[in-house]
């Protein structure tokens, strides 16, 4: 809770702060007014990407797959017992979501989740095919390369469409990667692959 102000010349220099604030405020965040997920941007970076985390183990786990912590920093999650690394964007002022710091580490899949102020977008994808068409960044302090995914969305590329778009279909998309049929369905088969 907060020290109420009591000194009246802070009290008059927090008024007008409060004031001259929609002045310094850019269009960007006027579209994530009311968002639910605006909070998140409020976020230091590496707190953002641990929030990705959680809201993809979560939401997972409310569809029924068992999500576990990984023992290891090569992973982030083991999801129906694949190693599966996550990587959160919110959408950037140009209308893309960037997914950053794409490793070849030990994980089979890696889940990119992408918010928009009243949106989100997913893609559960093999990690072959995810270090074959990122971009790559720069070379980090352990002397391996980094790579980046940009994705606009309701425009990914033509590879990247098997694997996601909707939350939806990251989740179908997911539950083949994990050869798991859908625990709400019973389904074995998805998507015809």
């Amino acid at each position: 809770m907060p020290t109420p102000i009591h000194d009246p010349d802070v009290q008059q220099l927090s008024t007008i702060s409060y004031n001259i604030q929609s002045d310094y405020q850019c269009e960007e965040d006027d579209i994530w007014q009311d968002s639910p997920f605006a909070w998140i941007r409020q976020r230091p970076s590496r707190q953002r990407g641990k929030i990705g985390e959680q809201l993809v183990a979560r939401w997972i786990a409310t569809k029924g797959l068992t999500v576990t912590k990984s023992p290891d920093s090569d992973a982030d999650l083991i999801i129906e017992g694949k190693r599966v690394e996550i990587k959160f964007s919110t959408l950037w002022k140009s209308g893309v979501y960037t997914f950053q710091q794409i490793r070849d580490q030990n994980y089979s899949i890696i889940v990119c989740l992408g918010i928009s102020p009243f949106d989100a977008s997913g893609w559960a994808i093999p990690k072959k095919e995810i270090m074959e068409h990122a971009t790559p960044q720069h070379s980090g302090a352990t002397g391996t390369d980094t790579k980046w995914l940009s994705v606009s969305p309701g425009l990914e590329p033509e590879w990247l469409r098997p694997w996601g778009g909707n939350l939806s279909c990251m989740y179908k998309a997911l539950l083949e990667l994990c050869s798991v049929p859908d625990p709400a369905t019973n389904e074995g088969e998805i998507n015809g692959r």
